[in-house]
């Protein structure tokens, strides 16, 4: 009788739980960002001993700074879509665990609860978001960058440091087994800041920018903001592509950069110079990798593996001539998740409208923030 009440009453009232259920995401998200906002910025880890509402607090600078960027790209998305009529969920939140390195995120996302029929309509709610969502992480770094402490903040992080002076790079990170050296890459919009900006006596080492959460929030903001412009499939940047050269050349560039972001991550994993029993094992495996990463390019089976053959001679043959030369396996997993499940081509849309001049402009705009705030090695 109890659980057919309550089965009752959640589908008379399914918009309120479902409300209730993202309002409980974001909330869990709250907390796992802000638990990694301490580690990253201060090293203190939930699971330290004596971890307090004090070391909790000070993970907020970073929390509220990378979930506003996150909420406003996602409410960009949301309202742009409520304007051209489509009907759309609120975001989801996807909440992380602490873990070692973890952000506290996986991202937001929101679902449209109808088919979008044009073209216009897809790329305006394409753009929206990340167009909204990069204002907003120019002015968190903006503020960053001008706000930076003195060079004698980062021996609260680490009082080891002080012994060195400000001379503490040219030993700490030469061969320590102790110091766990991360280090944060960089993008075009960050060295225009770092050049044109920021105080340079006050520039924070590559090594130790995690520690400052303004700068960390709006460089994760910017690689998230680059990943939903890549311009392939029905990513953000895929919409925007499709928009602006339609159909068939979307899927001809789009399987470009697939191919390059492919080539890019597996780049020097695997040498000739490597130990042959570990060759025999390796290549193997990276093989399958390739090929079930490229079955969304829809080959045949045949063609699929010519492709895996041609890519993995290229970067093989290329470590061979340049041994020092790496890509990034970071960018793997999501190459791998494009090619098996996003899609890297984008549907035709059933109606097709030219854009006029002012989406033209944005497009471009959009595919310009993209080279601005990719980071080929984010970490």
């Amino acid at each position: 009788m109890q659980m057919n009440f309550l089965k009752n009453w959640i589908n008379t009232n399914r918009e309120a739980v479902r409300i209730a259920g993202q309002v409980l995401l974001f909330l869990a998200t709250f907390v796992t960002t802000t638990l990694a906002g301490a580690e990253w910025s201060y090293g203190r880890s939930v699971y330290m001993e004596g971890f307090g509402w004090n070391d909790f607090v000070s993970g907020l600078p970073f929390s509220l700074s990378f979930l506003s960027i996150l909420t406003v790209h996602e409410f960009g998305h949301y309202f742009t879509a409520r304007y051209h009529g489509v009907k759309s969920s609120l975001p989801y939140y996807i909440p992380l665990p602490p873990f070692p390195l973890s952000i506290g995120t996986m991202g937001a996302i929101i679902r449209l609860r109808q088919r979008v029929y044009s073209n216009i309509q897809n790329f305006d709610i394409g753009l929206a978001g990340p167009l909204a969502g990069f204002i907003l992480a120019l002015g968190i770094l903006f503020y960053g960058f001008t706000n930076l402490p003195a060079k004698e903040y980062i021996f609260q992080i680490h009082p080891e440091y002080e012994a060195y002076g400000d001379n503490y790079a040219d030993y700490v990170y030469t061969g320590n087994e102790e110091v766990i050296d991360i280090v944060v890459g960089k993008n075009l919009l960050f060295m225009f800041f770092e050049k044109f900006i920021a105080d340079p006596e006050r520039m924070p080492n590559p090594h130790e920018l995690m520690h400052y959460p303004f700068l960390f929030a709006g460089f994760l903001a910017l690689v998230f903001t680059s990943l939903n412009l890549l311009p392939i499939g029905q990513l953000d940047g895929g919409h925007v592509l499709y928009g602006l050269v339609g159909y068939k050349r979307h899927k001809q560039i789009a399987t470009i950069v697939f191919l390059i972001l492919l080539a890019y991550s597996g780049m020097g994993l695997l040498k000739p110079t490597d130990p042959i029993d570990g060759l025999l094992i390796n290549i193997p495996l990276y093989l399958g990798f390739l090929y079930f990463a490229m079955k969304g390019l829809r080959l045949s089976t045949r063609d699929t593996f010519m492709y895996v053959s041609i890519l993995f001679t290229i970067q093989f043959s290329t470590s061979w001539f340049f041994p020092t030369l790496e890509g990034y396996s970071g960018w793997m997993l999501f190459a791998f998740v494009i090619g098996r499940f996003l899609g890297i081509d984008h549907p035709p849309c059933l109606i097709e409208i030219p854009l006029d001049l002012n989406r033209k402009i944005l497009g471009w705009v959009a595919l310009i923030i993209f080279v601005l705030s990719f980071t080929p090695a984010p970490l």
